[in-house]
């Protein structure tokens, strides 16, 4: 959630920020602005820091800053998810501290503040420090907890910047990342990281540095990419930087090392799609092709943890066999996930499973038990409740940890002993699509690696599932071709203000991301139940404008959903039903059927969520709803 990027350079890096920004408004997009040093490129030094700030998207940032012929070689950049204060140009980042007693700062909008500031997180003790800061004097100009940094940063001014800082992140409680700019330094940004990403990217020659919150921000730019760790502060100079740790302690480049980065900026582009949505959907199946790539056989080592700063990794083997159960911890569309994988784990490989969401999971007594694999699932590896619940977890005494993830350098993946990167590639698109299906792919490989180290999967039972995961991209691409069919439904589904999904086994969770996927993007109050308990309530809700789509594929609960869908139309309800070839569900009034190509056994939730991900972008196009950048909602959650 938001986006931050920084740079201190010899050139006007204006265009820079934008474009960082523009890559990062999927993140938050209440807001947008930059502030830069007008004397970092050789002017007076009275003209200080500028700004602009703007409620709509980056494009007319770009426009304001153009007009006002805004110009620097140190700037900060912001796009913002609103947390404290609504979406409105005062309460947009960059903030300024004018200093104590500054009056008129509401509308001050062209005067040059002292400190500039833009953070990324949740302050929990913003509101005594805004007390105290007030009665020192210091006039609030928006309703943000950000702005009290800022103010505190300048009381904490003696003309070091990396000073004041450094004191100001001691008062602070909560999540933060932040980058500082000031007024009388004119060749200095000053970034702190605690519970919120943030990275140093080091420009060529080492000649300009930058700061941002995903290094796909700064692709083009660097694949130079320092990792900051929790609690570092970072200065960045012409031609240096260095970094502080959370004990107060310099850093050598040991401990931070330079990665190269390889940061997609092609990922950006739309190429012949309408949204990005819509792109990640046909993605999927070189998405999970990807994801597969080099499992030739089903061995502990797929698992084993991901090497850090030269730490060995863990031996997955060792850990599979000193676990008895389950706990997997999640959010969102990753919790739906989950949910199937318990479906697996307990049916194929034969364990216990326990799925928790993870922002619950924290804050109510558990019974802990050290024999449990904890599994992490999370398409950033920042996903702020998932984390809090992993070292929740780890505080508890269990410590076999593994992560399901799309972000190899992400806090996920090296707070977890174990790890499987999934190869989704960048996910723009808020509402999550082939990351999902790519979770549910390494969460099988999982399966049937427990399984084997259970003496649960015999080698026919291997190849067998691994022929039929090598097949996946083949029979995604069938599942695609079913687009014309459910844009059809999605016309009717448009004029609608409700919808109920159906499913049972482990197609239950994919109803309910289903229902999720309509609610996020086209604004349809949507909900889904195992349709087993359609009449134990549910029903009382079915007429012939709420739509129920059933999630049918030809399994052992088959007929039990076919009574299912007959109470439906006993009670003038109309079905829309994804179902197998060989389902025997036929097309009538009141009884929608798309065929899928192939039943696919355990598998298939993974090609069944697919129409449902198109029924829903389809709809929210025929709405007229912003498909990729949905209200109230950003891609990477950071904040609790």
């Amino acid at each position: 959630m938001c986006g931050i990027v920084g740079a201190v350079s010899r050139r006007n890096i204006v265009p820079i920020l934008v474009q960082g920004l523009q890559r990062l408004e999927y993140r938050g997009y209440d807001s947008c602005g930059l502030a830069v040093h007008a004397a970092s490129l050789g002017a007076a030094p009275a003209a200080g820091l500028q700004r602009a700030r703007s409620t709509a998207r980056v494009a007319e940032l770009l426009a304001q800053v153009q007009t006002e012929h805004i110009e620097g070689a140190t700037g900060i950049a912001h796009t913002r998810w609103a947390t404290h204060g609504a979406p409105a140009v005062h309460n947009a980042h960059p903030h300024f501290s004018f200093g104590p007693g500054a009056e008129g700062v509401a509308d001050g909008a062209q005067r040059p503040g002292r400190v500039a500031l833009v953070h990324n997180g949740i302050i929990e003790n913003h509101e005594e420090l805004r007390a105290a800061l007030q009665a020192r004097g210091y006039v609030f100009a928006s309703q943000t907890d950000t702005e009290v940094i800022a103010h505190l940063v300048d009381s904490h001014y003696d003309g070091d910047l990396f000073q004041a800082v450094r004191a100001a992140v001691r008062e602070l409680r909560g999540a933060y990342a932040i980058a500082v700019l000031h007024k009388d330094e004119p060749h200095r940004v000053v970034g702190a990281r605690a519970g919120s990403p943030l990275i140093l990217g080091v420009g060529q020659d080492g000649a300009e540095h930058f700061l941002a919150s995903d290094a796909m921000a700064l692709a083009g730019v660097t694949d130079q990419i320092v990792y900051l760790e929790e609690g570092d502060l970072v200065d960045l100079q012409l031609g240096r930087y260095w970094i502080v740790g959370a004990d107060g302690q310099a850093l050598t480049s040991a401990q931070r090392p330079v990665r190269t980065v390889q940061a997609f900026s092609g990922a950006a582009e739309l190429g012949p799609y309408r949204h990005y949505m819509q792109k990640e959907i046909f993605e999927q199946p070189r998405a999970i092709a990807d994801t597969l790539e080099g499992v030739q056989g089903i061995v502990p080592e797929l698992f084993d943890g991901v090497a850090q700063d030269g730490k060995p990794r863990t031996a997955a083997w060792r850990v599979f066999q000193e676990i008895d159960r389950v706990l997997i911890l999640a959010c969102g569309t990753s919790y739906y996930s989950g949910c199937t994988a318990k479906y697996w784990l307990e049916d194929i490989a034969g364990i216990p499973t326990q799925v928790e969401v993870a922002s619950e999971y924290r804050y109510r007594q558990s019974v802990p038990d050290p024999r449990t694999l904890v599994v992490t699932i999370s398409q950033s590896g920042e996903t702020a409740d998932t984390l809090a619940a992993l070292r929740h977890a780890q505080s508890l005494g269990m410590r076999h940890t593994l992560t399901i993830c799309n972000v190899a350098t992400s806090a996920m993946v090296r707070e977890c002993a174990l790890a499987y990167i999934t190869r989704a590639g960048v996910e723009i698109g808020v509402a999550s699509t082939k990351a999902f299906t790519t979770q549910l792919a390494g969460l099988f490989l999982l399966t049937l690696a427990l399984a084997q180290s259970r003496g649960r999967l015999t080698e026919e039972q291997e190849a067998a599932h691994l022929q039929a995961m090598r097949h996946l991209p083949v029979a995604l691409q069938a599942v695609l071709a079913l687009e014309p069919q459910i844009i059809g439904w999605a016309e009717v589904f448009a004029r609608m203000e409700n919808a109920l999904f159906l499913g049972r086994g482990l197609h239950y969770p994919i109803a309910l991301e289903g229902a999720l996927k309509l609610k996020e993007i086209s604004y349809i109050h949507a909900e889904a139940y195992p349709a087993g308990e359609l009449k134990h309530g549910p029903l009382a809700l079915v007429t012939s404008s709420m739509p129920v789509v059933t999630v049918a594929p030809n399994d052992a609960l088959l007929e039990k959903l076919k009574s299912n869908l007959q109470e439906v139309r006993a009670r003038g309800g109309v079905l829309y039903v994804l179902a197998d070839a060989d389902t025997r569900i036929d097309s009538s009034e009141g009884l929608h059927v798309i065929r899928m190509p192939e039943h696919y056994g355990a598998l298939s939730p993974i090609l069944h969520v697919l129409p449902l991900q198109l029924l829903a972008y389809h709809t929210a196009c025929a709405r007229g709803t912003d498909v990729d950048k949905p209200r109230n909602l950003a891609k990477s959650v950071t904040v609790e």
